[in-house]
């Protein structure tokens, strides 16, 4: 049963910092595309980036240069670094996974699999 555990929201002051990790169950050779996705209270759920097999990431406009995705294999752990957060970066943040070496939707309905979440929240 795969599993996706998000962790390391939390509230941060407007230019501060956090980095989230989501710790996810694939082994071995199993490729797939892991994204980061977010959604604010009233709102859609928002794509914000994705890394692939080959390590290759996306980012959205709203947040290129500022966030950055990694991956770490021995540790089955994706991190978001999240720099200079905005008051308009508060939400909460799902990791979530597609079986497939490359990442080709930013759609959230595409992604079969799905963490429970964290918040982060931004403060001005």
């Amino acid at each position: 049963q795969v599993q996706l555990v998000e962790s390391g929201g939390g509230s941060v002051e407007a230019g501060g910092s956090l980095r989230l990790s989501c710790v996810h169950s694939f082994y071995g050779s199993n490729r797939h595309c892991m994204a980061w996705f977010r959604q604010a209270p009233g709102q859609e759920r928002e794509w914000v980036a994705d890394i692939n097999s080959y390590g290759t990431t996306g980012y959205s406009e709203s947040v290129k240069g500022r966030f950055a995705v990694t991956g770490d294999n021995a540790k089955n752990t994706v991190y978001l670094q999240m720099n200079s957060l905005k008051p308009e970066d508060t939400a909460m943040y799902f990791c979530a996974a597609e079986p497939g070496a490359g990442c080709y939707s930013r759609n959230a309905g595409d992604y079969r699999y799905w963490g429970q979440g964290t918040q982060v929240i931004v403060s001005s």
